[in-house]
């Protein structure tokens, strides 16, 4: 299907000029393709653009002090429905591709290290590799309440399992601890989600087995296509869409995902690559 997300947001540098990363450009890959693009900053500042450990697009700029305002507005080839292999086994970890290595670790958000236990008893005894990973997503989204207010950016996966309850970050820290304990590669997944409701930037996970990834969302009823991933990293540490490093209030956002039917052209933008 083809997707325009656009995303629209005010920051403020309430002290002095505020040097940032901002994770915002998604790319095209295995799944999803660009098909046009624009990136806007009010006021215009001088911006770099690398590609992080993780292979996501980052925009290194200062923000001066006062007010900006960033706009992005994408239009994506994306994948109608996500994949399911209920048969699909654990990858031997010595067979696993080196970059999905750094997945089986804890992480800051995610003590796998912690969550054995917990995730023996959450498969049972389903069968090592995709089934139990799905166990794990029924399980969470039957057992945990959606409910904003509860977590916080301190909040990691046992605070989640504490609690009863997080948003849609929450649930998928609780499904990669879970996973990782399992020995089985799980990351992060932030990026837009066509008919997410309320509408928002969204968080989902992925776990590596027969020999790929697949895709986990315990905040849906049913696997969903319909996705635009922005970045992939160990936790929501290492994908938040801006990473600043001084005084920055966020101010108002805005997304909205829409599809386009087979009449509706898109012209070519000018990229702005900032």
């Amino acid at each position: 299907m083809r997707l325009q997300a656009i995303c629209k947001m005010t920051v403020t540098a309430t002290e002095a000029d505020c040097p940032v990363v901002a994770m915002l450009r998604p790319r095209s890959g295995d799944a999803q393709w660009m098909v046009s693009e624009r990136y806007e900053l009010h006021p215009w500042v001088p911006t770099t653009e690398y590609v992080d450990s993780y292979g996501n697009l980052c925009q290194r700029m200062k923000i001066p002090q006062g007010d900006m305002r960033i706009e992005v507005d994408m239009v994506m080839e994306a994948e109608d429905e996500i994949s399911v292999a209920l048969d699909a086994m654990v990858t031997p970890i010595e067979d696993l591709p080196f970059d999905t290595l750094q997945y089986l670790l804890p992480s800051r958000y995610c003590p796998s290290d912690k969550m054995e236990d917990r995730a023996r008893q959450i498969v049972g005894n389903a069968e090592p590799g995709y089934a139990q990973i799905e166990a794990i997503r029924s399980w969470i989204r039957s057992t945990l309440e959606y409910r904003y207010g509860v977590s916080n950016g301190a909040t990691d996966a046992l605070d989640t399992l504490n609690d009863g309850a997080g948003v849609c970050r929450d649930f998928s820290h609780v499904g990669i601890g879970l996973t990782r304990s399992l020995r089985i590669p799980a990351r992060l997944v932030v990026g837009y989600l066509y008919q997410l409701d309320p509408m928002d930037m969204h968080a989902w996970f992925e776990a590596f087995v027969g020999g790929r990834w697949y895709t986990f969302d315990a905040t849906q009823d049913s696997p969903r296509g319909g996705r635009i991933v922005v970045a992939y990293g160990r936790d929501a540490a290492d994908v938040a869409f801006i990473s600043h490093y001084g005084p920055l209030e966020m101010g108002e956002m805005v997304v909205t995902v829409d599809k386009l039917d087979e009449t509706q052209q898109q012209q070519p933008q000018d990229q702005q690559r900032c």
